[in-house]
């Protein structure tokens, strides 16, 4: 049987938001994430970061750099017995950069492929599975592959917040951070 994947935007869900972070001094985890990552990963699920770095197309940060803020969360959440089985991210823009960054991609939130990678390569169940962010890119990737969508209220979540509800947009969960938003998950999971 496929697996059920936990999709999570990473900046201002998992950690807290700051503009195209480079640094990875500057990773700070929102208090409880890591716990809900570490549940997750009890609970047998697959637990992947899926990230628009765009930041690369606009010469912010590079790859590298990019690399060792991946690694500082990593190390962060290890410390509390957490893990992410992969870290996905879109380095591109459809307006920024040059070749090979300047390009529109199926990669991009909100298209949909970072979780179709995920979906090759852990056999996910895409339909049964989880995407957790704090912008309406999340939620519409969400619904572009048929998982449940969580709109968390950390980060931009209460600007997305705003919008899902002026747009009625159909958003499964609003959660005030992750830590909540895996209730929901166990919740769901009981009715599966």
């Amino acid at each position: 049987m496929s697996e059920i994947g936990i999709f999570l935007d990473r900046d201002g869900t998992i950690n807290e938001e700051l503009e195209y972070i480079s640094d990875p001094e500057d990773v700070k985890l929102i208090p409880g994430s890591a716990e809900a990552i570490r549940e997750a990963n009890l609970l047998g699920l697959k637990v992947f970061v899926i990230s628009n770095q765009s930041g690369i197309a606009r010469g912010l940060i590079n790859e590298k750099e990019l690399a060792q803020v991946n690694d500082k969360l990593v190390e962060l959440l290890k410390v509390t017995g957490a893990r992410l089985d992969a870290i996905y991210y879109c380095p591109h823009h459809p307006d920024y950069g040059e070749h090979p960054y300047r390009t529109s991609c199926d990669c991009r939130k909100p298209g949909s492929g970072m979780l179709k990678q995920a979906e090759s390569e852990f056999d996910i169940d895409l339909k049964r599975s989880f995407v957790i962010g704090d912008r309406i890119v999340d939620i519409q990737t969400a619904l572009l592959v048929g998982a449940k969508s969580i709109l968390v209220l950390t980060g931009y979540g209460q600007n997305a917040y705003e919008h899902v509800k002026s747009q009625k947009i159909n958003v499964d969960y609003i959660a005030k951070n992750l830590h909540d938003a895996m209730r929901f998950v166990k919740k769901s999971l009981n009715h599966i």
